[in-house]
């Protein structure tokens, strides 16, 4: 009927679309950057949890290491102990001064 209006009308739909696909577009090329900055920090994060394990694992056996020698410096410590007993026991018994001072 109104053949001006018709043609505004497309004109405006027409610019929509337009407008409409390069929103579209923008929004997917951002879509894409963001899932391959993700996808890369996750590997980022999986490696440094590798890392992170690997020096647990590392630290657990330097801990195990030292109990175990923590272990045997007090059995020793435990004949040592038994030993000078002994030595001072015999120096009592046979009167000599091995082992004083003054």
């Amino acid at each position: 009927m109104y053949p001006i209006v018709e043609n505004i009308g497309c004109a405006i739909v027409g610019s929509m679309n337009t407008a409409f696909d390069v929103l579209v577009i923008g929004l997917g090329c951002l879509l894409a950057i963001y899932l391959i900055i993700s996808i890369v920090i996750v590997i980022l994060i999986m490696k440094l949890i590798k890392s992170l394990r690997e020096v647990i694992a590392k630290g657990e056996h330097f801990i195990d290491s030292a109990g175990a020698i923590g272990d045997v410096l007090r059995q020793n410590a435990g004949a040592v102990g038994v030993v000078r007993v002994l030595m001072h026991f015999m120096n009592n018994m046979s009167g000599g001064k091995h082992g004083r001072k003054g």
